[in-house]
């Protein structure tokens, strides 16, 4: 017999060691759903037809059924590019010659959207892929992000000064409020080996126009910087900023359980919002204040704050001189006794 490729050996051992958490919880130890009214024994692969989600859907279509798995793939026609539904029809073919039930689904993109088409097709490609999971009750959907994907996004995170949870990168594995899992398998494994994969497999990527286009900031980082800096300062990049990204991470995650300790015993309901106990947050370390502070708003209000909006309003706390209210995004915050106020911006503003 022929030996294994040892790229398609790295991808299914990623693959693999991601899907047995997603077995383990299964319905009867993992049988696929046993009686047929639950997928919570399937999981969903996005299929663009390029070579890192088509290994992704070649090792998942191997490794799964072991683990009493089934697996649909579901493949997104933004519809933004001439011929996008015969691409997407393409990749629909790639999964069913793997053995994969495969999916179809257009979506209605719009151009002029806040963020651009970029944003807006990322949010409509992710509230479908929810909605296919959830047709059928799937445990996770499987996203075939790489580390030069966790790479460029902790390098445009730094770029734009948006801190610790921006440069912590992607999650190998999130859950939504539904309790579906985001898992991303792959983010230890380099895009070259998707390809080598892809080529041992005999499987056929297709190459998106818009990932050579350098309109967009995350080609100018793939195509030039990390490679300048590959150049300048040795082999490794890649994995120093993933492994950053793995440790910052570490630390959001750490804050987070530290501020659902804290939180609930320094705040209070105010008129039209919320209050702070400003004793409490003075007695905490900046790195933490800060952090309560943008916990509260976005949690009350939905809105996020800048770094320069979040120091200010801690300065309420820690430079009190009977500054008046501060406007925040959604919000407005002031000094009440000892208390720091969050309400609602008055009628009209």
């Amino acid at each position: 017999m022929p030996s294994l490729s040892p790229a398609v050996a790295e991808i299914r051992r990623a693959v693999r060691a991601a899907l047995q958490p997603i077995a383990a919880a299964a319905p009867s130890g993992g049988d696929g759903g046993g009686s047929g009214d639950t997928g919570r024994g399937e999981v969903v692969v996005a299929l663009s037809g390029g070579a890192d989600s088509l290994a992704l859907a070649a090792a998942a279509a191997f490794e799964a059924p072991k683990l009493g798995l089934r697996v649909r793939s579901v493949t997104i026609d933004h519809g933004l590019q001439p011929g996008s539904g015969a691409v997407a029809a393409q990749a629909a073919a790639a999964a069913t010659a793997l053995g994969i039930d495969a999916t179809v689904v257009a979506v209605t993109i719009d151009p002029a959207a806040p963020g651009g088409p970029e944003a807006a097709a990322r949010d409509a490609r992710y509230r479908a892929l929810a909605a296919a999971a959830a047709s059928t009750g799937a445990a996770a959907v499987l996203l075939g992000h790489t580390l030069d994907d966790q790479a460029e996004t902790v390098l445009l995170g730094l770029a734009r000064g948006s801190g610790a949870t921006s440069l912590a990168g992607m999650a190998t594995v999130r859950r939504d409020d539904s309790g579906l899992r985001w898992v991303r398998p792959l983010l230890g494994v380099r895009r070259a080996i998707t390809r080598a994969a892809c080529a041992a497999a005999g499987l056929e990527p297709w190459d998106d126009p818009h990932n050579t286009d350098p309109r967009f900031a995350r080609v100018r980082v793939r195509e030039t910087v990390l490679p300048v800096l590959e150049t300048e300062l040795g082999p490794g990049v890649a994995e120093a900023l993933a492994r950053t990204a793995e440790q910052l991470r570490e630390d959001a995650e750490a804050f987070a359980e530290m501020i659902d300790e804290t939180i609930e015993d320094i705040v209070q309901p105010a008129e039209a919002g919320i209050a702070v106990s400003a004793a409490a947050l003075a007695a905490n370390p900046p790195a933490l204040r800060q952090r309560i502070i943008r916990h509260v708003v976005a949690s009350e209000f939905g809105a996020s704050l800048t770094r320069t909006q979040t120091l200010e309003v801690a300065r309420l706390v820690t430079d009190w001189a009977g500054q008046g209210p501060i406007d925040l995004p959604g919000c407005r915050a002031a000094r009440r006794g000892g208390l720091v106020e969050f309400t609602a911006p008055p009628t009209g503003i």
